[in-house]
């Protein structure tokens, strides 16, 4: 049950200590009621309402609703969570709060299905999608919960902020402000692949979303593995082929769904969020981590997508120096991993940005000048918080840096065409952590900035970096790795992390976690991505690569706001594995890579060439 709890919780925010303290308060302050919301199919979905004390005819507040698929706990209309909202100051400001348990899951009837295709068409009652039950749900709320003002917000933070995201498809014209947060777009880019490569980091998760309850219930249903070790990189090795893994998921329907569909086909296209983000009305701010190791490209793509198709709707982006849902927790002293941020960053988002979003649209007047930009991002590289009236920011400048055989990264190529090798073995992968103790549940929070010089000081990582930079160069925007390669086998994971490396007299912070790390020569990572070389074409239709031939790879990499400060340089490395993070790639093309054999994994010899370039963006 312990276990169940920790992974449950990595994908869930953490309470603050102000909001532990809360529990009294919410008590005192907060009526509490359950109800069962009846979907226009029948399916009743269950819901836990905190009205204020204080709500009355002449006092009335808006609604502020979660639908979450983790759970509306505790149950019972005695037992009072011990804070709500998104924060202690919109708790405090007062709110009435609803959380519903999604269709088929806790306490909800109906049956479960991960990101739930949307219906684009529906014509008739048995048509339903998570758009329907948000509308059907606000429906109910605005004409059965007391004293409220007609005015509904939603807010989620992981697969709550897919709820929140898909909500917009709604169209209920009582949502008037919506905050997608860490939110899901398409399973195919987040979470469970990075275009297309499985995330075995989530191998773990299964249970949580591959089995069906049998009836409602206020207790987890499903069992998660028991397995005698704490160290994710061996037991990895030791399974095998993930064709093995039948052994513990022979019965998990979402497993079943993953591993017979390996190429992007219609099932995981019906759940791309994306080309159903249109005719969007209500105001939407879009919430990230710059250091998501779950929902890093979520969030950009959603904001991206509403800004491409709903040109006059109120749409902004927020991005600070956090990992999933961090944001939602103040620690004083903002660190990820290493590096310290400042303080109280969690805290200046929600009393300066995330309220103030939700005041103006639900209490204030609601005409869309609510004093915050467009675009609200932390430099990670200067550390403080900048604004931009849109983004990518309009003042920008297209660099483009080759890659060179001495492992230079520069503007100016060499007239010497030719390339470096490596041997890549899938039986000795490159680590993605050297921090053995996370690699066991969710993807852990720390890889997205770790020192790499564990990595780069491998064979098989290919290393590149520009000279000592004379003056800071700030990076905003998408990062594209432009790749050519050729492999002796037939197909290749190709993984491009782009690095900070500090100078030789960094000093340490003082809140650093790990004493036996120095930030001298530091080799912080800032973006990383991976590329499958069977989908360098397309994702629907894998091909192999011809042995020994060139072949261009492009690997978009996502966002990034980060000053390259004086005194620092940019480092590229490239390698083929990054174990256990994502699944090992056999190097030899095999139609379906989850149901490749042990004699399918073969030690190849790959090459980068040097007309290989790294494009971005740099803002002056």
């Amino acid at each position: 049950m312990k276990r169940v709890l920790y992974l449950l919780l990595a994908f869930l925010p953490t309470l603050s200590f102000s909001q532990t303290q809360s529990a009294d308060y919410v008590k005192e302050n907060y009526n509490k009621i359950e109800k069962y919301i009846t979907m226009r199919d029948g399916v009743k979905l269950f819901a836990s309402i905190y009205i204020p004390k204080d709500a009355s005819k002449t006092n009335k507040y808006p609604i502020m609703m979660q639908r979450t698929c983790y759970g509306v706990a505790p149950y019972g209309e005695d037992k009072y969570r011990s804070s709500l909202g998104p924060s202690p100051f919109m708790m405090k400001e007062k709110y009435i709060f609803v959380y519903e348990d999604v269709r088929g899951r806790w306490m909800s009837e109906g049956q479960w299905t991960n990101m739930t295709p949307v219906i684009a068409n529906k014509k008739s009652k048995k048509d339903v999608d998570e758009g329907s039950d948000t509308y059907d749900t606000i429906d109910w709320m605005i004409k059965n919960i007391p004293n409220n003002n007609g005015k509904i917000g939603q807010w989620g933070i992981s697969y709550p902020g897919f709820y929140t995201a898909v909500g917009l498809t709604a169209n209920h014209p009582a949502l008037k402000a919506s905050s997608p947060q860490a939110p899901i777009s398409d399973f195919w880019f987040d979470d469970f692949h990075h275009n297309g490569a499985f995330i075995q980091s989530y191998f773990f998760t299964f249970p949580v979303f591959g089995v069906q309850k049998t009836e409602n219930t206020t207790k987890a249903w499903y069992k998660m593995l028991g397995v005698d070790t704490k160290d994710g990189y061996q037991f990895g090795l030791d399974l095998g082929p993930l064709k093995n893994a039948d052994k513990y998921y022979a019965d998990n329907f979402f497993w079943q769904e993953t591993i017979n569909h390996p190429n992007y086909d219609e099932f995981w296209q019906k759940r791309n969020l994306l080309p159903h983000l249109k005719n969007v009305t209500p105001a939407v701010m879009t919430v990230g981590g710059w250091f998501d190791a779950e929902d890093l490209r979520g969030p950009l793509a959603i904001y991206k997508t509403i800004e491409k198709n709903n040109p006059k709707t109120y749409n902004t982006i927020v991005e600070g120096p956090f990992g999933h849902g961090r944001w939602s927790r103040e620690t004083g002293h903002t660190m990820h991993n290493d590096i310290y941020y400042g303080d109280s960053i969690a805290t200046f988002y929600q009393k300066n940005i995330e309220a103030k979003f939700f005041n103006h649209f639900l209490k204030g007047t609601g005409d869309g000048n609510t004093g915050l930009p467009e675009a609200y991002l932390f430099d990670t590289g200067s550390k403080e918080w900048k604004m931009f009236d849109q983004w990518p920011a309009k003042n920008g400048q297209t660099k483009t840096l080759s890659l060179g055989l001495n492992g230079g990264l520069s503007e100016i190529s060499t007239l010497q065409y030719g390339a470096r090798s490596f041997e890549s073995d899938p039986l000795k992968p490159v680590p993605y952590t050297n921090d053995v103790t996370t690699t066991m549940g969710f993807t852990p929070f720390n890889y997205m900035s770790e020192d790499q010089r564990f990595a780069g000081r491998r064979t098989d990582v290919l290393v590149y970096q520009t000279e000592v930079l004379e003056e800071d160069m700030t990076v905003g925007g998408e990062l594209l790795a432009k790749l050519n390669v050729s492999t002796t086998g037939s197909d290749a994971d190709w993984v491009v992390k782009i690095i900070d490396v500090y100078p030789a007299n960094e000093p340490n912070n003082p809140y650093m976690p790990n004493k036996n790390v120095t930030l001298s020569n530091y080799w912080q990572m800032v973006r990383s991505e991976v590329m499958p070389a069977r989908f360098r074409n397309s994702f629907e239709k894998p091909e192999a690569m011809v042995p020994n031939q060139e072949t261009i790879v492009n690997i978009p990499l996502q966002d990034v706001l980060h000053t390259f400060k004086k005194g620092h340089r940019m480092m590229v490395q490239i390698q083929s594995t990054w174990f256990p993070l994502i699944q090992r790639n056999p190097q030899t093309f095999v139609d379906n890579i989850y149901k490749a054999n042990e004699n399918d994994f073969q030690k190849q010899t790959h090459k980068v060439y040097n007309n290989s370039k790294i494009e971005f963006t740099i803002i002056k």
